[in-house]
């Protein structure tokens, strides 16, 4: 099971006045890895608008590039051009949510779903519903049905309301 963070646009309303409009704006960010990102990471990124990332990524990877032409220093080339490669892949996604985020998008929902049709299924279907207005309270006052006025307080050294013994 995965797990979908749920985005809403900046000025969509409630879920339960939501229109077509915002329906296809909701945006549903899949929270796992990413194939694509741990392939192809800067590219990735300059798609998702992650400017900084990307450039991060692009000298990472031509520092581990260098680094793996030097001799005696091909293993640590490769651990940083794969760490390069894994970060995207593992934590891209949040870092495109996050983007959303700060620029002004709410946090709607979170959701385990198996895929996304399954995710905005359930998140769409949970509309808020109005409490029912007919629940009649019961009656508290409830009367004693022992009223024994030979011994007073508790029996069998039960503490009674005032805490005593």
């Amino acid at each position: 099971m995965a797990s979908y963070l749920i985005l809403t646009p900046p000025g969509a309303p409630n879920r339960s006045e939501i229109s077509d409009r915002y329906r296809d704006e909701t945006r549903f960010i899949r929270d796992g890895f990413s194939w694509t990102a741990f392939l192809f990471p800067t590219l990735w990124m300059l798609f998702h608008r992650l400017w900084l990332y990307a450039i991060a990524a692009f000298l990472l990877q031509g520092i581990a590039l260098e680094l793996m032409r030097r001799p005696g220093f091909f293993a640590a080339g490769a651990a940083v051009l794969l760490s390069v490669h894994i970060l995207a892949a593992l934590e891209g996604l949040h870092a495109a949510g996050n983007r959303l985020v700060g620029r002004g998008w709410k946090i709607e929902n979170l959701v385990s779903a198996s895929d996304l049709a399954t995710a905005e299924e359930i998140h769409f279907s949970e509309l808020e519903q109005e409490p029912h207005a007919d629940i009649r309270l019961k009656n508290w006052d409830i009367t004693a049905t022992n009223m024994n006025i030979s011994r007073p307080g508790p029996s069998f050294g039960l503490p009674g309301y005032d805490g005593g013994r």
